[in-house]
C-alpha cells in the first residue's frame, strides 16, 4: 500500500504524521514545491518512528512526482491562503492552477489513484481536481465533513460535559457559512441531541460550526491544521482498510437531493473503491431549502472557475 501526500504544510504534514502513526500504508510519499521542505519533513517523521513504534517508511520530495508512482490513495492539500486585498476570483484563480498542476501530475504517474482534496475553496477545487483527472467521480471527492462534524460534535461535547466518543452527527452541504448541520440527525449515546440541549443553545453552537474556521484564523492568524489533517487521515484509513464508514464527504451529484452537476457535502460509504454510494436522507422541507441554498452558493463559485476555464 501506497500514499502520497502533496502538500507539506500544516495540514500536510500532520494529515501524513497521524497516516504514519497508524500504519495505514507501507510506504508514504510527502511532496512540496519548496526546495528540500517535504525531504526536511519526511526525515524529521521517520525519526520519530522508533519512539511511537511504526514500520511506514516516509520519503520527501521537491515536485518529483515519479517518487509517487502507483500510489493507491493521494490527498492534495496545495494552494496558498487567502491573503489581505485578495478577491475570491484571484484565490480561485491561483489555487485552481496549482490543483490542476497537482492533479495531472499525480494521474500521469497513478492514474488508479483515489485523490481527496483538501485545498480551499474546497467545494470548487475538488471540482478543478475532477475536471484534471478525468476518472470517475468516486474516485475524486473533498475532505471537508469530517472536520466540520468534528467541530460540531467538540462543541456539543463541552456544551454537555461529556465524551466526543459518544456523539453521532451529520452534516451537509458546502464547506462554509453555508453549510448545514443537522440537528435532528444528532445524537448523543444514542439519544436525539434536542432532548439534551436548549433549542438557543442547539443553535448557538450551529453556528459556531459554520464559522469553525474562521473563529481559529482569529485566534492563531492561520488556519487550522491539526483537525483537518486528522480529518483526511480518517478517510484515507477508510479507503484502504475497506471500512465501508458512513462519512459527510464532498461528493459529485447526478440527481440526488434534486441537485446535478454539483460538488457538495453529504452522507456516504466510504471503502476500498472511494465513494461506494451515496446517501440520500429523507431531509425535511426546512433542511431541503438550507441545502438547495448551499447548492447555488457552491455554483456560483464553481461557475467562477468554469468562466476561467474557458477563457484559457
Amino acid at each position: 500500500m501506497k500514499i502520497t501526500v502533496v502538500g507539506a504544510g500544516n495540514v500536510g504534514a500532520t494529515c501524513a504524521d497521524v497516516i504514519a502513526h497508524k500504519e495505514l500504508c507501507n510506504e508514504l510519499v510527502l511532496v512540496d514545491i519548496k526546495e528540500n521542505f517535504a525531504e526536511g519533513k519526511a526525515l524529521d517523521m521517520w525519526q520519530t518512528a522508533p519512539i511511537n513504534l511504526y514500520d511506514t517508511r516516509i520519503t520527501g520530495s521537491t515536485s518529483d512526482y515519479s517518487k509517487t508512482a502507483d500510489s493507491d490513495v493521494v490527498v492534495i492539500t496545495s494552494g496558498l491562503p487567502r491573503k489581505p486585498g485578495m478577491s475570491r476570483d484571484d484565490l480561485i484563480s491561483t489555487n485552481a492552477g496549482i490543483v490542476k498542476s497537482v492533479t495531472e501530475n499525480i494521474i500521469k504517474y497513478s492514474p488508479n489513484a483515489i485523490i481527496i482534496v483538501v485545498s480551499n475553496p474546497l467545494d470548487v477545487m475538488t471540482y478543478c481536481a475532477y475536471l484534471s483527472a478525468k476518472v470517475d467521480s468516486s474516485k475524486v471527492f473533498g475532505m471537508a465533513g469530517i472536520l466540520d462534524t468534528a467541530r460540531y460534535r467538540a462543541f456539543l461535547a463541552t456544551e454537555l460535559n461529556c465524551s466526543p466518543k459518544d456523539i453521532q452527527a451529520v452534516l451537509m452541504g458546502g464547506h462554509g457559512d453555508t453549510m448545514v448541520p443537522l440537528p435532528r440527525y444528532t445524537t448523543v449515546g444514542g439519544i436525539p441531541v434536542t432532548e439534551l440541549i436548549a433549542k438557543d443553545k442547539l443553535d448557538a453552537i450551529v453556528d459556531r460550526t459554520k464559522k469553525g474556521g474562521g473563529e481559529i484564523v482569529n485566534l492563531l492568524g492561520t488556519s487550522a491544521w491539526y483537525a483537518p489533517g486528522a480529518a483526511a487521515a480518517q478517510m484515507v484509513e477508510a479507503i484502504v482498510r475497506d471500512q465501508k464508514r458512513i462519512y459527510p464527504v464532498c461528493a459529485w451529484l447526478q440527481g440526488e437531493y434534486g441537485l446535478k452537476d454539483v460538488y457538495l457535502g453529504v452522507p456516504v460509504v466510504l471503502g476500498k473503491n472511494g465513494i461506494e454510494k451515496i446517501i440520500e436522507l429523507q431531509l425535511n422541507d426546512e433542511e431541503k431549502a438550507l441545502l438547495n441554498d448551499s447548492a447555488i452558493a457552491v455554483k456560483e463559485v464553481m461557475d467562477v472557475l468554469d468562466k476561467l476555464n474557458a477563457a484559457n
